[in-house]
């Protein structure tokens, strides 16, 4: 799939969403559950993308009484200190709401396995009713939205020229393991496919042509593929505040160069992690210098 670069500048401020990198334990290592943007969406169509959507109105509305840990304890997870605490919350309940919603996954533990796929099921009728996520839970008799599930990764904010669409967002990027005893299933309307994979391969499907990752999936599966397990992941974004990244596009010769924190071409000094700090468009495609092994070459065996 070849990509088209946007070459708009978007005045608009970034919308504020949330995605969760859903993780879980198999003989080849830690895998991630991706899913398939409709061919149609105005956003990364065709794409594989962490579950994931904007921030609602009724995200940000649910009762304090219905979360399990406070809205400060959740603006301070999120390092945030210009972030309002209802704010908090909601993105924390948007991850859990459009994890369910794009990918059939609840995130909440303590009701037995043979309850799930009812559970699930009426939640999707509640929804379909237009009741907000929480107030669906609350309809369930199931206990408070259990935020503890999710621990944040990183903040990316896309830049106000956009490469791979032509409109901006502020995501909030979470780690989530996934619950046992439930099986992913795409929704069919703004996804057509889930698969679970482990970081190498789909990075390896990237390379060969199967799959159009953006950029910041690539360097995402990169930074949580280093780590042998779901729980060392957890453990991982439990340790560090998120990192925040605004990647910093430069048009060199005709081409598209991104560049990252770390990098000569942009402004913060200090990398965010360890690996490639800039991506560049060529072969269709955005890589990095050194090509496939710098995104792999330190992936855990």
């Amino acid at each position: 799939m070849t990509l088209k670069i946007n070459q708009n500048e978007v005045l608009t401020p970034p919308v504020a969403a949330a995605t969760v990198v859903v993780l879980r334990d198999s003989p080849q290592g830690v895998e991630v559950l991706l899913v398939k943007r409709h061919g149609k969406s105005q956003v990364l169509a065709g794409a594989h993308v962490f579950p994931g959507g904007k921030l609602d109105a009724s995200d940000c509305q649910t009762d304090p009484e219905q979360l399990d840990q406070s809205g400060l304890a959740m603006q301070q997870a999120l390092a945030e200190s210009d972030l309002d605490t209802a704010r908090a919350s909601g993105l924390y309940v948007a991850a859990l709401r459009e994890t369910f919603e794009e990918c059939d996954l609840l995130l909440h533990e303590g009701d037995r396995p043979d309850r799930i796929a009812a559970l699930r099921s009426d939640l999707r009728g509640h929804l379909a009713q237009g009741l907000a996520y929480g107030q669906a839970l609350r309809q369930m008799n199931l206990g408070p939205l259990q935020t503890r599930q999710l621990h944040p990764w990183a903040r990316w904010i896309t830049p106000r020229k956009p490469s791979m669409m032509d409109r901006r967002f502020d995501t909030r990027f979470f780690v989530a393991i996934a619950p046992a005893g439930q099986q992913a299933c795409h929704d069919a309307h703004e996804i057509t496919e889930a698969l679970w994979l482990t970081p190498k391969q789909a990075i390896e499907r990237y390379w060969d042509g199967q799959m159009n990752l953006a950029p910041v999936q690539l360097l995402t599966l990169m930074q949580v593929g280093r780590l042998p397990t779901a729980a060392d992941v957890m453990r991982s974004a439990r340790s560090r505040a998120p990192m925040h990244v605004l990647p910093e596009p430069h048009d060199v010769e005709g081409g598209r160069v991104l560049c990252y924190p770390g990098d000569p071409g942009h402004p913060v000094a200090q990398a965010a992690w360890e690996g490639p700090t800039r991506m560049i468009y060529r072969n269709g495609r955005f890589e990095p210098e050194g090509g496939l092994q710098a995104l792999i070459g330190t992936l855990a065996r």
